[in-house]
C-alpha cells in the first residue's frame, strides 16, 4: 500500500498545495519544509476535481436556464410580431380616416402636418385628441395597441439581456471547470504511474452483473444501462454515448426507461419522490455535497454507479464515498 508513504523525489515536492516549495539557500537556520506525501496529493487532486465538477454542474444549471430563457424569448418575439401586425392594422384604419377627412378639408391646420409627413402625424396621434372628425374609438384602439406593443417590446429586450448575461455566466463556469481540471491533471502528471492509478481508482468496486441487482421495471432498465457504461470516460457536459458527467449518466440511464430528467444534479433532486436513506432501493438517485453537485444511481448493498470524475470515469463506488445529501425515486 502506498498510503502515507513519504516521497523523497524533488518532483513530488512541486505538488505542495501552494506550488513549488523554495528553500532559502541564504538562511541555513530556516527549518526544512516537509515534503508532501501521497495522501496530501490525493486530497489536493480530489478537492480540485470536486471544484471542477461543481463548476461543471453550475454550467449545466445555467444551460438549462438558458434553454428556458430562449424559449421565452422566442414566444415574446412571436407575440411582439403579432402585436406589431395588429398595430399596423389599426394604424392603417386611423390613417384612412384621417386621409378621408383631409380630402374633405375637415382637418384644418393639422392637415399641413399630415401632408408633410403622415407617419410623423400618426406617431403623435396620442397627443391629437382634439383633431376634429377622427373617431374617438379609433384613437383609443391605436393607443391601446401601441401600449401593448411597447410592453412586448420591452419584455423582449429584457429577455435578450437575460440571455446575454447567462451566456457570460456559462463562459465563466466553463473556464472555471477547465481550469480546476487542468490543475488536477498537472498534479497527477508529476506522479509515478502506480501512485496516479492508486489515487484515481480509490474507492472503486468491481461492477456487479446487472441481473444480480434486485430491481424490476424502470429501475432495472436504468441500472442495466448505467452498469453497461462502467469504464467510460467522464467529460464535463457529456451525456453519452461514450462519455458522461454525473447528471448526464443518470439522465440517460433513466431516459432508457422512459423517464425524462434534466441534465443537472441539482435539478434532478427535485425530479422525483424523496426517500430516506434507510429506505433506499436499487435505481434511486443519490445526491452528494451541499449545495448538491453530484449524483449516482443506487445499486443496493451500499453501492452506487456514477460518473465519478475525469480521472476515474464511470465506476461503482460505496454510497458513503462522498458527503451524502439525499435521494429521490424517479418515475
Amino acid at each position: 500500500m502506498l498510503n502515507g508513504r513519504k516521497r523523497t523525489t524533488a518532483s513530488l515536492a512541486a505538488l505542495a498545495l501552494t506550488g513549488t516549495i523554495a528553500l532559502s539557500v541564504s538562511s541555513p537556520t530556516s527549518p526544512a519544509q516537509a515534503e508532501p506525501d501521497i495522501d496530501t496529493v490525493r486530497d489536493r487532486v480530489e478537492r480540485l476535481l470536486h471544484q471542477a465538477e461543481q463548476a461543471s454542474e453550475r454550467f449545466n444549471d445555467a444551460r438549462l436556464e438558458l434553454s428556458e430563457l430562449n424559449g421565452e424569448l422566442d414566444s415574446l418575439e412571436a407575440d411582439q410580431s403579432r402585436q406589431s401586425d395588429e398595430l399596423d392594422g389599426v394604424r392603417a384604419d386611423v390613417r384612412d380616416a384621417i386621409i378621408q377627412r383631409y380630402q374633405a378639408g375637415g382637418l384644418g391646420p393639422a392637415g399641413e402636418l399630415l401632408a408633410s409627413d403622415s407617419d410623423a402625424f400618426l406617431d403623435e396621434l396620442s397627443t391629437l385628441s382634439t383633431v376634429d372628425g377622427i373617431h374617438d374609438s379609433l384613437l383609443a384602439d391605436y393607443d391601446t395597441e401601441l401600449d401593448a406593443y411597447s410592453i412586448r417590446r420591452d419584455q423582449t429586450e429584457d429577455r435578450r439581456d437575460d440571455v446575454r448575461e447567462l451566456k457570460a455566466t456559462l463562459k465563466t463556469e466553463k473556464k472555471s471547470a477547465d481550469g480546476k481540471l487542468a490543475q488536477a491533471q498537472a498534479l497527477l502528471s508529476k506522479l509515478e504511474d502506480e501512485e496516479r492509478a492508486e489515487i484515481l481508482s480509490r474507492g472503486g468496486y468491481r461492477a456487479p452483473d446487472a441481473s444480480s441487482i434486485p430491481a424490476s421495471g424502470r429501475a432495472a432498465i436504468a441500472i442495466r444501462y448505467a452498469l453497461a457504461q462502467v469504464g467510460d470516460s467522464y467529460v464535463f457536459g457529456a451525456a453519452g454515448p461514450n462519455a458522461f458527467d454525473c447528471s448526464g449518466l443518470t439522465m440517460m440511464a433513466w431516459g432508457q426507461a422512459g423517464v425524462s430528467l434534466p441534465h443537472s444534479s441539482r435539478a434532478q433532486m427535485g425530479s422525483g419522490t424523496p426517500v430516506s436513506r434507510n429506505q433506499l432501493q436499487p435505481g434511486d438517485l443519490v445526491f452528494y455535497y451541499s449545495p448538491v453537485s453530484h449524483v449516482g444511481i443506487y445499486l443496493g448493498n451500499g453501492m452506487i454507479v456514477h460518473a465519478a470524475n475525469p480521472g476515474a470515469g464511470v465506476k461503482v463506488s460505496s454510497v458513503d464515498e462522498m458527503p451524502y445529501a439525499g435521494a429521490v425515486r424517479p418515475g
